[in-house]
């Protein structure tokens, strides 16, 4: 019986989850408000229905009447959080806030099954957290002053990640954690969110060549200390965040074109330099050959995709236990393994719709600041999605990174989370001035009306008295 409810689960996560991911693309082309009210109801039903599916095989499986009680605590959360946002924030954008819950319960489900303990502190942290951003995007509203704060940004990002680099604890060769009072911080998490608003600062304050060149020295900074960390991973997305930032604050390819060939050849630098670089390497081009050692995490990662095939073997029907790091790194292939190909697909369209909702609302809002610091925090997510997701399947070296709101990770969470937060706020704020532009219109059109109006009764009062 058990096998049976497995088998049929499988499937029916898969229709459900596409049903879901064909809906946050439908909505775009929806312009009427009561169309997209109902997508995002069915969004919702969908989402619920999904979760409720998977749990019915984890306690069928597990036959622990706490996944029961850590089921209805998940579902109580993530309905809190809906109905905030809709209480206190009815100008936000549900299809953020939907794809932020839908990857929140998909985490939920995939760390119940590797590891129940990690799955408890994980909600533990997610709880918290939504605690703690709750209020972001009314500080966001409220608050004006946040591009007036350039160089305290610098400051704290620079003497954080200093800290790491002299004091941090070691993890698998790169230096990128501290523990306080128990609780283990990854300070670049939150940093790359100051660095953001420092760039999106200096940006919008001014391309001058001079500033161009002191945002640069700073920005370099930033990177310099996170290699000498050895958190090659972070520095990736530190520089890239910052080359887009460039090229669309000054519109000159040439600084794109000369900022890759630059990355490129410190590519070729950090890899004679760093014994732990050419070991990823290795194991990328042919990971097979040394299957034993560098390459092991690879190739069971790539074996767990292969074997789950387009449906997946079923929750608990596979090995995930076999690659190391599974919770936090290579999430991506459990999931690929247990819920199929045809799942993680779906999980990659989710994640590109969050994506394309930060880009839309970078190229809609009006404020250059805020302007820059979306497409900055849009750039962060799609791009650690990009490299998570690349380097499970071997398509790029592995860089460590975690997948946002779905791996295991208490920093990567509540920094996901705050980037959720900010958006949100952008999107109300973007909101706000459609709003102030559209009475703006209005009045003008009406002005323009009665001022065409009294013309025309003045005419036909002339002509009146010219008839007579």
């Amino acid at each position: 019986m058990v096998n049976l409810i497995v088998e049929l689960s499988k499937y029916i996560m898969i229709i459900l989850f596409a049903g879901y991911t064909y809906e946050c693309f439908s909505v775009l082309g929806r312009k009427s408000k009561e169309k997209q009210a109902r997508i995002f109801a069915r969004q919702t039903a969908l989402m619920y229905l999904l979760h409720l599916n998977a749990y019915v095989v984890i306690f069928a499986v597990t036959q622990e009447f706490a996944q029961i009680l850590f089921y209805l605590a998940q579902v109580i959360l993530i309905t809190v959080v809906l109905n905030c946002y809709q209480i206190f924030y009815p100008k936000a954008s549900r299809l953020v806030i939907n794809n932020m819950c839908m990857l929140l319960m998909i985490g939920f489900i995939i760390l119940t099954r590797l590891n129940e303990t990690k799955a408890v502190k994980q909600f533990i942290i997610v709880t918290i957290s939504i605690i703690i951003t709750l209020l972001i995007p009314l500080l966001i509203q409220k608050l004006k002053f946040f591009h007036k704060l350039t160089w305290l940004y610098a400051a704290i990002g620079i003497l954080m990640l200093g800290i790491v680099a002299i004091a941090g604890a070691t993890s698998y060769g790169a230096k990128i954690s501290f523990t306080i009072a128990g609780i283990t911080i990854q300070p670049s998490e939150f940093i790359k969110i100051l660095f953001v608003f420092f760039i999106a600062a200096r940006f919008s304050a001014s391309v001058k060549m001079k500033d161009l060149i002191l945002t640069t020295l700073v920005a370099a900074l930033h990177v310099l200390i996170l290699v000498v960390s050895k958190d090659l991973g972070g520095a990736l997305i530190f520089f890239v965040v910052y080359l887009v930032m460039l090229y669309v604050a000054t519109r000159r390819l040439s600084y794109f074109l000369g900022g890759i060939l630059c990355g490129s050849a410190a590519s070729v630098v950090a890899y004679k330099l760093f014994s732990h670089v050419r070991v990823r390497v290795i194991a990328w081009r042919d990971p097979l050959s040394v299957i034993d050692n560098e390459g092991y995490q690879i190739c069971q990662s790539l074996f767990a995709i292969g074997t789950g095939g387009f449906f997946g073997l079923g929750l608990y029907q596979g090995m995930p236990g076999k690659i190391p790091v599974v919770e936090q790194d290579f999430v991506f292939a459990a999931i690929s393994e247990e819920m199929g190909i045809m799942f993680a697909l779906c999980l990659i369209l989710v994640c590109a719709s969050c994506f394309l909702m930060f880009l839309n609302i970078a190229m809609q809002i009006k404020n250059l600041f805020y302007k820059l610091v979306a497409l900055g925090l849009g750039t962060v997510y799609g791009f650690q999605c990009f490299l998570t997701i690349g380097g499970v399947t071997k398509f790029i070296p592995s860089t460590g990174v975690t997948l946002p709101l779905v791996s295991y990770g208490g920093s990567s969470v509540l920094s996901t989370l705050i980037i959720f937060g900010i958006i949100q706020g952008l999107y109300i704020l973007r909101e706000d001035e459609e709003n102030e532009y559209g009475s703006k219109t209005g009045k003008r059109k009406k002005q323009s009306a009665g001022k065409k109006k009294k013309k025309e009764t003045g005419f036909d009062t002339e002509f009146e008295k010219f008839s007579e």
